[in-house]
């Protein structure tokens, strides 16, 4: 059974900073592309970051460029999110998913979530 789960959210000040992360199992890791998604209160889920299955060509939302960075260690069969420079608008659920394929496609499976509270 594939499972996913995240760790690492909680309250942090604006302009702080918090490490996600997502430990995988029931199935081999270095081989999926993965995901980050987040749902803020009231709101519809959102993709954040995304990154092959070997690590390269990272990708994401605008709003998070230049302040997040996604990376995995395959060996540890973990996923990570470094959030640098939080605002409150990044208060949300963030989950993390398994996609069907080494560079992307449909997400299969994703993760119970960890709550990020960007407060003042």
């Amino acid at each position: 059974e594939v499972q996913l789960v995240e760790s690492g959210g909680g309250l942090v000040q604006p302009g702080g900073s918090l490490r996600l992360s997502c430990s995988g199992s029931g199935f081999t890791f270095g081989s999926y592309a993965m995901s980050w998604f987040r749902q803020a209160p009231g709101t519809g889920l959102e993709w954040v970051a995304g990154i092959k299955n070997d690590g390269s060509s990272p990708l994401y939302i605008t709003s998070v460029t230049g302040r997040f960075t996604i990376s995995r260690d395959n060996a540890k069969n973990t996923l990570y999110l470094q959030m640098n420079s939080l605002k409150p608008e990044d208060t949300a659920v963030y989950s993390c998913a398994k996609q069907d394929s080494s560079f992307g496609g449909s997400v299969e499976k994703r993760g119970q979530g960890t709550l990020v509270a960007v407060l003042s």
